[in-house]
């Protein structure tokens, strides 16, 4: 009868729905956390030997180093901003490598969705990500 009850049930017993914290591995710290706080403007939480912690909306971002060679470029992580453009124009003035400007992804029934990619100094994929509302049609 337990099995049967098992076979069953359908419905997981977790429900993961909320990513607490992002981790991603850096080459030189100091260099990596002057990026992550003064050119991206993220707000340093504290440090912890070979990591530091920012907070990003309601997710934090942890950085740190690694005892073993590791390879970027595998995990983007997209930064919602409100003007794509003007974030574009003042991250690429302050030097930011861009590897593709902002550019039209998709046109959504209620809005157009538009992404820009750029790196950080350790070659770690980053992306500005804009919803932009579109008016409405006919009437």
């Amino acid at each position: 009868m337990e099995t049967t009850k098992n076979a069953l049930q359908t419905e997981p017993a977790v429900h993961l729905s909320e990513i607490a914290q992002v981790a991603l591995t850096v080459g030189n710290l100091p260099q990596a956390t002057a990026f992550y706080r003064d050119t991206l403007g993220m707000t340093f939480l504290f440090d912890a030997g070979s990591m530091a912690f920012f907070q990003c909306g309601s997710t934090r971002l942890m950085i740190g180093t690694s005892d073993k060679p590791t390879t970027p470029g595998g995990t983007i992580l997209y930064f919602r901003v409100p003007d794509i453009q003007a974030a574009y124009t003042s991250l690429n003035a302050n030097g930011v490598p861009f590897v593709q400007e902002p550019h039209l992804v998709a046109r959504m029934k209620s809005h157009d969705l538009w992404l820009a990619f750029l790196t950080d100094p350790s070659g770690n994929t980053l992306a500005l990500m804009s919803e932009v509302a579109r008016a409405p049609t006919g009437a």
